[in-house]
């Protein structure tokens, strides 16, 4: 998460309200660091985790546990932006998530995850 989080703040440097002198630099700086740092660690991790999928129906083995709740967040922000794409086993573990009664409870009483700007 802590990646996804810095890949967030970066992508508002070259936008209001970082003064506009400065957003070409800003842009440049965030381009850099998310080329060289923050895309290839997301896609390290995520293929740590596809790999884990691959092998088991959830994070920790064949049960839903609390890991499944903490990756919840992760795969819901990344799919808010697209980014499973050619992860499928990412993508069918977040629908298996979404399908438990739990989950659809919960977006119920407080409403779908949204990340959009």
């Amino acid at each position: 998460m802590p990646l996804l989080v810095m890949k967030l703040v970066f992508s508002r440097l070259g936008k209001s309200p970082v003064p506009a002198p400065m957003r070409p630099l800003g842009n440049m700086f965030a381009s850099g660091v998310k080329d060289k740092f923050l895309d290839p660690q997301i896609r390290q991790h995520m293929d740590f985790w596809e790999n884990i999928l691959g092998k088991s129906t959830w994070f920790a083995g064949e049960q839903f546990t609390a890991a499944d709740i903490q990756m919840s967040f992760p795969l819901l922000a990344l799919d808010s932006r697209d980014g499973l794409k050619g992860s499928p086993n990412l993508k069918a573990c977040l629908t298996r998530m979404r399908e438990r009664p739990a989950y659809q409870r919960a977006i119920e009483k407080g409403g779908e995850f949204n990340l959009s700007e």
